[in-house]
């Protein structure tokens, strides 16, 4: 493949849309660790108009995934997958990619003019180097979204952002496999993967251990359905960072209620330390944001600090 040329199946024409089965140049898809992600962007690939041909499933559940999503694709080893596709689709976990990608050219596979793309939000291409001088076109398209692994997956895809890394002449190939399945291409340079990553993760990952947290707290407290009180208030709460930063900030710490935040701190202490450590580590950040945004004064900013010593 030339990868100065955005495939044709991506390109905008005059007339009508063509079906899938009817668009020029699709391509032959492989998929090496067929789970939750690769079966939901093989099965996307598959919606634009490409051929899901071989995949890697090793456990009953990825054969299950396979089953539900790309049943016309062979079961196949990792070298036999690679070797029969145009575009390879490596959907493993973070630490298995450069083993994987060494062994694979160790194996002698052939990969020169094929398109090797991994979902890592941790690494950018450099992790495939070893193919890339075996003559592979390397990219790295993450999806910013979460997988079940349930049905809905495929259809999550549509609008989310994904995050693309590659050599420069691959760029609009890239962004026209992103654009075909659904999500919007955003340009993320190899120096700063690791960054975006660690943004993505402390921000969704940590959402989830926070709410669980409250949750558990509420129920202590004695209330009977958490989920249900929490909600609305925190539906609002993130609307209100998204829209607005950190001036949708609200409650004691930006308003400098060292009282409050003393009290919230002993409680915890109670019943459970390692939120009463979290708490703090919280309260302290949020209290040099709404300090540095002029929201909170540097005597309130003081006292808060002292509430939240250990």
């Amino acid at each position: 493949m030339d990868p100065h040329v955005t495939p044709p199946s991506a390109a905008p024409g005059n007339g009508p849309e063509p079906t899938p089965e009817d668009r020029p140049a699709r391509l032959a898809v492989g998929v090496v660790g067929a789970g939750r992600v690769g079966t939901a962007l093989g099965a996307a690939l598959s919606r634009a108009g490409h051929r899901v041909i071989a995949v890697t499933a090793v456990s009953e559940r990825s054969r299950s995934h396979v089953a539900e999503r790309l049943p016309g694709a062979d079961v196949a080893t990792p070298p036999e997958v690679v070797a029969a596709a145009d575009l390879v689709l490596l959907t493993v976990p973070d630490d298995e990619l450069p083993e994987l990608a060494s062994g694979l050219v160790s194996a002698g596979v052939p990969v020169t003019g094929k398109l090797v793309l991994h979902t890592s939000g941790r690494y950018g291409t450099a992790v495939l180097d070893p193919l890339t001088r075996a003559g592979a076109l390397p990219l790295a398209l993450h999806p910013v979204m979460t997988f079940t692994g349930r049905p809905d997956d495929v259809n999550r895809l549509a609008g989310i952002s994904f995050g693309v890394t590659s050599p420069e002449p691959l760029r609009p190939v890239a962004e026209a496999l992103v654009v075909e399945m659904g999500g919007e291409p955003v340009w993320i340079t190899e120096e700063m993967r690791p960054l975006y990553h660690a943004a993505l993760a402390g921000g969704a990952n940590h959402l989830v251990t926070l709410v669980v947290e409250s949750m558990n707290l509420l129920r202590t407290a004695g209330v009977a359905e958490p989920g249900r009180m929490l909600g609305p208030l925190l539906g609002a709460a993130l609307d209100n960072g998204l829209r607005l930063g950190i001036d949708g900030l609200t409650g004691p710490v930006a308003r400098g209620d060292a009282g409050t935040v003393s009290d919230h701190v002993g409680e915890l202490a109670k019943v459970s330390p390692e939120s009463r450590r979290a708490y703090i580590a919280l309260a302290r950040l949020t209290a040099d944001r709404a300090l540095a945004a002029g929201m909170l004064k540097p005597e309130d900013a003081e006292r808060l600090l002292e509430a939240l010593a250990d």
